[in-house]
């Protein structure tokens, strides 16, 4: 359990940063900068540009006014062999988004580090707010480690079969284990399988970072009646959202989604417990989502 005061024993302010590469487009400080304030707590939540490999030596550089990370690409695999534990989720897909540090032991032994997976959550109740909470056929688009939380978001939506579509199907093996794992019939295809007509679909997750154009698109049947969640957010909108919205259909932005995964977060950093509300926790979410620009609302094709 976080101090109440939000501080350490020393009086400083507890430090947390989002880490990745790159960062510079993260959301995430002004998300838990207004989740703080809204808490009373003197907290500093900033962002660092870690690249692959160096995340050891990031952590290395840590003090104990360290309370946890929040964790983007390239580093949601590399920080697991950091890690004392991990939650359910972060166990199952192998992706931890964040971390959290236990208190400095007595006995000057190294701190605790614990991984958590608030992708899964923040995506199912993103879902939720578009007005999809059940979906029996689910295609993921992607194959990287937020592809993992879209395959158990599909699993918690109580799904029966999941499609994973991604440039390197062989990439996508682990992903198929999972989902079998999780009970799901899987199909792993490439690219070329995007205009299949025949695809039977509730809901198309994609996966794909932002910025990144695809070969081909979706049968225009799916288009127009399914919704597309995009978990970027950053370019927007991403060439998928555009197709869609040329086809009439409606797509969301991962903005939400971004926005109820650093809930759970500072559910986690606060009380250590990400099924634990905050005290006045929807105060907490509207000043949180008061944080987010306008810039990535649904996508209407233009007239003319």
């Amino acid at each position: 359990m976080a101090d109440p005061a939000g501080s350490t024993a020393s009086g400083d302010p507890r430090r947390l940063a989002v880490l990745g590469s790159p960062i510079g487009h993260s959301l995430s400080p002004a998300l838990h900068a207004a989740a703080y304030t809204a808490l009373g707590l003197p907290w500093q939540y900033g962002a660092a540009d870690v690249a692959e490999g160096a995340l050891g030596a990031f952590l290395d550089t840590l003090g104990p006014d360290w309370r946890g990370l929040s964790l983007t690409m390239p580093l949601k695999h590399e920080i697991i062999p950091f890690l004392a534990d991990l939650d359910r989720v972060a166990s199952l897909t192998r992706a931890v988004n964040t971390v959290l540090f236990d208190e400095d032991p007595a006995d000057g032994s190294p701190r605790r580090l614990t991984g958590f997976n608030t992708d899964v959550p923040g995506l199912v109740r993103a879902l939720a707010e578009a007005g999809t909470d059940r979906a029996a056929h689910v295609t993921v688009v992607g194959a990287g480690a937020t592809a993992a939380s879209a395959v158990a978001t599909a699993a918690e939506l109580g799904a029966e079969s999941v499609e994973i579509i991604a440039r390197t199907p062989a990439r996508a093996e682990p992903l198929g284990a999972l989902a079998r794992q999780l009970g799901l019939t899987v199909a792993i295809n490439g690219l070329d399988a995007l205009p299949d007509p025949a695809r039977q679909t509730d809901l198309v997750l994609s996966t794909l970072p932002g910025g990144v154009s695809l070969p081909g698109e979706f049968a225009l049947g799916i288009r127009e009646s399914v919704l597309l969640f995009d978990v970027g957010y950053a370019p927007w909108p991403s060439a998928l959202a555009r197709s869609w919205a040329d086809a009439g259909g409606q797509s969301r932005s991962g903005l939400t989604m971004l926005l109820h995964q650093a809930l759970v977060q500072v559910r986690i950093f606060v009380g250590g417990d990400p099924f634990e509300p905050l005290t006045d926790e929807d105060s907490v979410l509207r000043q949180m989502r008061a944080a987010l620009p306008e810039s990535a609302a649904p996508v209407r094709a233009v007239e003319g």
